[in-house]
């Protein structure tokens, strides 16, 4: 059995591959250009046959999100100017969390759904997810994608899926220790709070059947203390994955030895650029934009995903051509703070946090004006773990010492009892930026 989901497609020569992806992208600039309204007068002045290189590539304009949800409000129809198919393709319905404004409507159509369960069959497969595993889904997955798309390539592979919505926490855990899954898929945050719960049911998760967990919707698995501290309260090998509503499952840990994402090259065409809209180089850090190749009923180019990622300076030993990223997604642009002129990265924050065994994994960073100088104040409450006889005043300066080393910032920490903080059983809202002279991070 093949280490690979499409192993002609995961190995191909580099030009090759460049040469496949370009022809695949000017076949999608010239489907959304001809069938939708919305890129048809975008690329209004842009030829496909013009498209030659990656260079050329550039040359085409980004899109944003604010622009996808301003061609759904003033189009006709639930999808507005960005549908490029009849309406009656469509056969599912998405939409975005719309954390960050007006939820976009995602239309698929059939083709686009196999699109959709091919990219997720390569991330499990690259994960080890075969035929005769269980997968365990923990979540209600209403309208947003992703588990959709994951229950679906699970059931592609052979493998059996065992969908969890509708049960509280404390039933999830019994279904693990129960039925036996082998695989369980979750958001890091998620991952933690079913390890707490099942310790207050008194079941160890290392001593059920998991053997492997696939995280999504946050960088957590890509950190290394993070991914350390949940193999070792699941007992499991923890995987990494990245994708989005309007970008499809673009990135995927494999089994190999590198810490970071590879991006799935088959089926998307990712640029990592810098400020001035020009390519990195290995060991560089951009921002990602990328194009889902082969999507026909709401198809995007060059969208502006604004996940900030460093290239890897080697490749990746499991044999795959595509490349990889150096640690994952390092965290959204918008997530970024400049401090008192020193950039803070949420990312680094959490790998100190979850590196330090006398607190819990949960904690806030909280940022506001200082109270008498043109100055921003950094508080990090955390909770105190019970197991260790660490005073709140050790835990403090300990942290504060090694945060300070890290991101070169002061906090001032506050530790609390475990349980103060609120759990959340999807993705974490840590960090509450509540300056009134407020520096937005710029690239």
């Amino acid at each position: 059995m093949s280490e690979m989901w499409n192993p002609i497609l995961e190995t191909m020569a580099l030009d090759d591959l460049r040469a496949y992806q370009l022809d695949q992208f000017r076949e999608q600039v010239e489907h959304a250009k001809d069938d939708s309204p919305f890129y048809a007068e975008k690329l209004s002045g842009i030829s496909p046959d013009d498209i030659t290189s990656l260079a050329d590539v550039r040359e085409l304009p980004t899109t944003t999100k604010d622009e996808l949800r301003e061609a759904q409000r003033e189009g006709d129809g639930l999808y507005g100017d960005l549908l490029a198919e009849d309406a009656e393709s469509v056969v599912s319905y998405h939409q975005t969390s719309g954390t960050t404004g007006r939820p976009v409507r995602q239309a698929d159509s059939l083709p686009d759904w196999e699109w959709w369960t091919d990219s997720w069959a390569t991330v499990l497969w690259a994960q080890g997810v075969r035929p005769d595993d269980r997968v365990f889904l923990p979540f209600s997955y209403s309208v947003f994608v992703a588990f959709w798309a994951a229950h679906a390539a699970a059931e592609r592979i052979g493998a059996e899926v065992i969908p969890g919505g509708g049960m509280s926490s404390a039933q999830r855990v019994e279904k693990i220790e129960t039925l036996d899954p082998t695989v369980v898929a979750v958001t890091p945050t998620y991952a933690f709070r079913l390890a707490e719960v099942a310790e207050q049911e008194g079941i160890d998760l290392a001593e059920t059947a998991i053997e492997t967990v696939v995280c999504a919707g946050e960088p957590g698995a890509s950190v290394p203390s993070t991914k350390d501290e949940l193999e070792a309260l699941w007992g499991a090998d923890v995987y990494d994955h990245a994708g989005a509503t309007e970008a499809g499952a673009w990135g995927f840990a494999c089994d190999g030895d590198t810490l970071g994402l590879h991006f799935n090259e088959a089926r998307f065409l990712v640029e990592v650029l810098d400020g001035d809209d020009e390519p990195v180089g290995p060991g560089e850090t951009g921002r990602l934009v990328v194009t889902p190749l082969n999507r026909s009923a709401q198809p995007y180019v060059r969208f502006e995903l604004k996940d900030r990622i460093r290239l890897a300076e080697e490749s990746c030993d499991c044999g795959r051509t595509f490349r990889v990223t150096d640690g994952g997604v390092l965290g959204r642009e918008d997530e970024f703070r400049t401090i008192n002129g020193t950039l803070l990265s949420p990312r680094a924050v959490e790998d100190v946090v979850h590196g330090y065994d006398p607190v819990t994994n949960e904690f806030r960073v909280r940022i506001e004006d200082h109270p008498e100088k043109d100055l921003d104040t950094l508080e990090l409450r955390v909770e105190a773990d019970g197991e260790y006889d660490y005073d709140a005043d050790r835990i403090a300066t300990e942290l504060d010492k090694e945060l300070k080393k890290r991101t070169h910032l002061s906090f001032d920490v506050d530790v609390s009892s475990p349980g103060t903080l609120d759990r959340n059983e999807l993705k974490s809202d840590r960090f509450t930026d509540a300056r009134t002279r407020r520096t937005q991070y710029e690239q």
